[in-house]
């Protein structure tokens, strides 16, 4: 079962580039889903991260804005919170693929923001990086999480520079231009997929 690797930085257009990748057949291993899963009411990591930021969780609910505030006023929580999460959502992958390969399936694609980082780039044959220029990634990410542009800028300052995983990547998907020209590239590393 050969094992591909999808990242980028948020706004890049990374959870598009997914959906393309499974409404073509391929089994995708969201990440960011499994991170949500955890965090949501009765989800394995909601009390350890409400005994790291109290704040954060009421009546059961995790806040993301108060998290967000929280980790852009103290940047050392983020390490904290990684601790928390990581070995879940490998767990989590770990189980994916082990179905996966029950299941007999040929491809598979572990779409993970963080899968330089986290090392899980190891397990993948292949990774495609997503990118998209600078002020494309901003816009993106200040209306999707509705918050001020220099807000969205420290956020996207806390991840790894784009350049850089441009630099690791086998394949680069580049958003920003059209939808079209978006889907052109995804065929594209389907049919090398495949091949």
């Amino acid at each position: 079962m050969k094992i591909l690797g999808l990242t980028g930085g948020m706004g890049m257009g990374k959870s598009t580039v997914a959906s393309m990748l499974r409404r073509a057949g391929v089994a995708v291993f969201d990440a960011d889903a499994t991170v949500h899963a955890l965090q949501a009411p009765g989800g394995a990591a909601l009390s350890r991260i409400a005994q790291l930021v109290p704040q954060a969780v009421t009546a059961g609910r995790l806040d993301r804005t108060v998290l967000r505030q929280a980790v852009l006023a103290h940047p050392a929580l983020l390490k904290k919170l990684e601790a928390i999460m990581h070995p879940l959502v490998r767990r989590a992958r770990t189980e994916f693929l082990r179905r996966s390969r029950l299941q007999g399936a040929a491809c598979v694609v572990l779409d993970i923001p963080l899968l330089f980082e986290t090392g899980a780039d190891r397990l993948c044959r292949r990774v495609a990086v997503v990118s998209a220029p600078p002020w494309v990634q901003r816009r993106r990410v200040a209306h999707r999480r509705n918050m001020p542009p220099p807000q969205a800028r420290r956020l996207i300052a806390c991840q790894m520079r784009d350049a850089r995983r441009v630099q690791k990547a086998d394949t680069v998907i580049r958003t920003g231009l059209s939808m079209k020209e978006t889907e052109r590239q995804v065929r594209r590393f389907i049919r090398s997929l495949r091949a």
